[in-house]
């Protein structure tokens, strides 16, 4: 299953700029974890994370779910491009 692609499908309409969203896989310490890496502009991951982390916690439980029928565990990790630059 490509992750990625069921977070696109989304997150991408209630982003401002979804051009600017990059979600990478990273390889999790066991054949069973993956970290999702969702990276983008601070204002979108305002928006992705969402008031007291409700969309954030929403985002989880779906990719959760989808992780579950193929024996993953996947953990999701927000990060904003303008953090890196400070």
């Amino acid at each position: 299953m490509v992750f990625e692609k069921i977070i696109h499908t989304i997150v991408d309409p209630i982003l401002i700029n979804p051009e600017a969203l990059m979600i990478r896989e990273i390889p999790g310490t066991s054949e069973e974890d993956i970290t999702i890496l969702i990276v983008s502009e601070s204002e979108d991951t305002a928006r992705l994370i969402g008031k007291k982390g409700s969309v954030a916690n929403a985002l989880r439980e779906i990719v959760a779910v989808a992780g579950k029928s193929e024996g993953k565990h996947i953990h999701l990790k927000f990060e904003s491009f303008d953090e890196e630059s400070k």
